[in-house]
Order: structure tokens, then C-alpha cells, then sequence
């Protein structure tokens, strides 16, 4: 008896329609999965929010580490070294602790007005008004001092600032401990405004620069968004923009509601020279400016060079100017 080839039975006709039950089930999970994300928020959902947040922060920790153990040895192994010589320098007693002490004091003037920098611009424009609480009063009690004593070489070292647990040394002195005025009294102006202006100098820039990495988080999440794949609904933004509701009809709210227009319409241009324009000017709607720059894939460099332009350069420096002569003003008027 010949064996007989057992042919392949043909297909079923009814495997695609057997798929379609499966491609149906996935597609409802898929948009009960988008409507969980969406629904995950911190004011309705905030200790399942914290969960999830706190898991990806340790996931993120332990990717970095084992990045850094299988590609950077090298870094791991100088980062070590660097640390061990440190903590020697530290724990030995000798002439270098007061060069130790003075940087450490430089180290804490950069890192507190960075972080007021920060805290004002972070929190999509819920942060502190750190430029009015802090910074702003340290020129105008600088600029008065400055005004009344007739010279700037108030401050004994540049850190000698306003910081957290205590005040500048040069506040409560009298003029005569600083000696005589160098400055004669000019047009008004005992000391020119372009000299008060490199005094604090610094601290404005430190703080314009902890502004400018306070701006990265929407940029960053916008972009994240829009490399998962989902895009922002200008459009929809645009039209609800355009019928303001009974209850935005002021001024304020109009001028916003058309300087959101006017973003979401030309967010695909959005370039360098833009970027560095809404910057450079007191603006409480950059958050949504980085928000398109990172839903339209604007590079990093480009966003972050701009916007640290135009807040630590451009923006501070007329800041500083505004609160000097406004100071000025007031002391002149109180004489």
C-alpha cells in the first residue's frame, strides 16, 4: 500500500472574522487604558498619582545606574575619586579650610538664587514671586544704601546678599563705616545707575538662570507627549479661545485669551529669535510657549539657549534698571 501525502487543510474562512472579536477587545482596552491616563491627575486621583510617580522616579534612578555601570566606567570610576579627595580635604584640618569656607559660601550664594529662580518660574504659574519677595527688595535696599552713602563698594564679598537665615552685613552699617562718598551729587543722582548696576548684577543672573531651568518641566512633558504619540489639540484650544465665555470678558482675560491665540496659531514657527522675544518680556503665558515648542519638537538647545537669554540676560538687566530708578525716585521724593 502506497502512503498517501496528507495535504495542508486550506485556511479557514473563518480567521479573520475570529480575529475581529480579538482587534475589538484590544481596542477597547487601548481606550480604557487613554481614559485611566487621562482621568490620573494629583487633584483627582492624588495618592495613586504620588504611586505612580514615586515608581517612575525609582525606575528611572535604577535605568540611569545601570546606563552609567555598563557604558560609563570611567565617569563612575573619576566620580569616586573625585568624592574620596573631597571628603580628605574636608576631614583634614589645615591653612586651605578658609579657601574651603569661602567657596562653600560662594557655592551656597549661587545655589539660593537659583533656587528662588527656580520656584518662580516652576509650577505652570503657580510658583513664588521670589523677584518681588527677595531679589527686587536687595536692589532697592542697595540702590538707597548706595544713593545715601555715595559709593557701590558696600558689599564685603559678592555673595553678601540677602539669603535665607540672615541679611547683608552692609544693611545696618552707617555711611561713615564705609567712608566718605565717592560720588558727588549729579543732576539729582548721587551715584549713577550704571555703576549700582554690576553690583547685583550677579544674583540677577543667577536668578534669571534658575527661571530659565524652571521653564524646562512643560517643555520636557510636551515633548514626552508628543514622542508617545499624543498631539495636542490646537485647534480645539483655538476655537474654545475665540467664543470666551461670560466670565472672561475682562481686559486681562481678553489680552490673555489673545496672546494664547496668537501662540497656538503660530506655534509651528516658533524659532530661536521668537523663543527669545516672548522671553526677554515679563510674560506669564511662557509656560504655554514651551509647551508648543515641545509638542512641535523645537530642539533643546535651541529652547533652552533662547529662554536663558532673554530671562538671565535680557529681561533681568531691565528689571534691575526699573527697581534702581524706581528706588532712586522714592528716596528723592522722601528727602
Amino acid at each position: 500500500m502506497g502512503s498517501r501525502k496528507k495535504s495542508n487543510p486550506p485556511p479557514s474562512s473563518s480567521s479573520p472574522s475570529s480575529s475581529q472579536p480579538a482587534d475589538v477587545a484590544i481596542s477597547e482596552l487601548h481606550k480604557r487604558h487613554q481614559q485611566e491616563s487621562e482621568n490620573l491627575t494629583i487633584t483627582t486621583q492624588p495618592f495613586r498619582t504620588l504611586k505612580f510617580f514615586v515608581l517612575a522616579v525609582i525606575q528611572y534612578i535604577k535605568n540611569s545606574i545601570s546606563y552609567l555601570l555598563a557604558k560609563g566606567g570611567w565617569l563612575m570610576l573619576l566620580s569616586t575619586m573625585a568624592i574620596a579627595i573631597g571628603i580628605l580635604v574636608v576631614a583634614i584640618d589645615g591653612p586651605h579650610e578658609k579657601h574651603l569656607e569661602e567657596i562653600s559660601r560662594y557655592f551656597r550664594f549661587g545655589l539660593w538664587w537659583v533656587a528662588l529662580g527656580v520656584a518662580s518660574s516652576i509650577g505652570l504659574g503657580s510658583g513664588l514671586h521670589t523677584f518681588v519677595l527677595y531679589l527686587g527688595p536687595h536692589i532697592a535696599f542697595f540702590t538707597i544704601k548706595a544713593m545715601q552713602c555715595g559709593r557701590v563698594d558696600l558689599k564685603s564679598a559678592p555673595y553678601d546678599t540677602i539669603q535665607l537665615e540672615r541679611g547683608p552685613s552692609w544693611l545696618d552699617k552707617d555711611c561713615s563705616e564705609f567712608g566718605p562718598p565717592l560720588f558727588q551729587l549729579l543732576d539729582g543722582l548721587r551715584v549713577p545707575l550704571s555703576s549700582i548696576l554690576p553690583q547685583v548684577q550677579i544674583e540677577a543672573i543667577l536668578w534669571g538662570f534658575g527661571t530659565a531651568i524652571g521653564e524646562l518641566p512643560p517643555y520636557f512633558i510636551s515633548r514626552a507627549a508628543s514622542e508617545s504619540g499624543k498631539q495636542l489639540d490646537a485647534a480645539s484650544e483655538s476655537s474654545k479661545l475665540d467664543a470666551p465665555s461670560s466670565e472672561e470678558k475682562g481686559f486681562i482675560a481678553t489680552r490673555l485669551n489673545q496672546i494664547k491665540h496668537w501662540l497656538l496659531s503660530h506655534s509651528q514657527r516658533l524659532n530661536f529669535f521668537t523663543i527669545l522675544v516672548l522671553a526677554s518680556v515679563p510674560n506669564p503665558l511662557f509656560d504655554l510657549a514651551g509647551i508648543m515648542c515641545g509638542q512641535f519638537g523645537v530642539p533643546f538647545w535651541e529652547f533652552f539657549l533662547a529662554t536663558l537669554i532673554g530671562k538671565a540676560i535680557i529681561k533681568t538687566h531691565i528689571q534691575v534698571q526699573e527697581f534702581s530708578l524706581s528706588s532712586d525716585i522714592i528716596l528723592s521724593s522722601s528727602l
